[in-house]
């Protein structure tokens, strides 16, 4: 079992991304390849998926999002394709709010996701996700991080500023202190 892969995005596709890791390429289905940056150094978190015809790895940015991909896949009915899909158009703070609301609407507004499985969601998750390790300033910190390299800057500049930013400030204020600290 894999827990996460240092390297650089040699490759990005609509579905996946590659990461040359010490000379080997791993093929990473990933919710949103776009959010990295070729040729970056990263860490992505791995989940690996085992079945009769295929071995698959999947890779996210943080380890919050993909412990909820690992929750999304224990629901009945809902699978890697589906958990992705969640995970590429909402964030991790929004979805497990959701959840813990019971707010089975919003679930429905995420791609292949009706009535019936957004209900069992909520049924099999409510209460059973782990809030310590989905914090909101978290999630801010990964927000700011994506801010950062769509902006292109490079992994290692951006790791230096985050550390130094204060958490308990809004993620807009956080992207603007780590611009200012950005442009010294």
């Amino acid at each position: 079992m894999y827990s996460y892969i240092k390297g650089t995005i040699t490759e990005i596709t609509p579905n996946y991304v590659t990461l040359d890791n010490n000379g080997v390429g791993y093929k990473l289905l990933t919710p949103n390849p776009f959010n990295f940056i070729l040729e970056s150094e990263v860490t992505v978190y791995i989940y690996q998926k085992v079945s009769d015809d295929n071995i698959a790895l999947y890779g996210f940015r943080s380890s919050e999002q993909r412990d909820l991909f690992i929750k999304l896949i224990s629901v009945n009915g809902i699978g890697p394709k589906s958990a992705t899909a969640i995970l590429a158009s909402g964030s991790v703070g929004s979805i497990t709010k959701a959840i813990e609301d019971g707010d089975a609407k919003y679930l429905q507004k995420f791609p292949g996701i009706g009535p019936k499985a957004s209900q069992q969601i909520v049924l099999d998750l409510k209460g059973k996700i782990d809030f310590e390790n989905v914090s909101i300033h978290t999630q801010n910190m990964v927000e700011v991080e994506e801010a950062l390299i769509a902006l292109g800057y490079k992994t290692k500049e951006i790791e230096k500023v985050i550390k130094k930013l204060d958490n308990s400030k809004t993620t807009n204020d956080l992207i603007k202190d780590a611009l200012a600290m950005m442009l010294r």
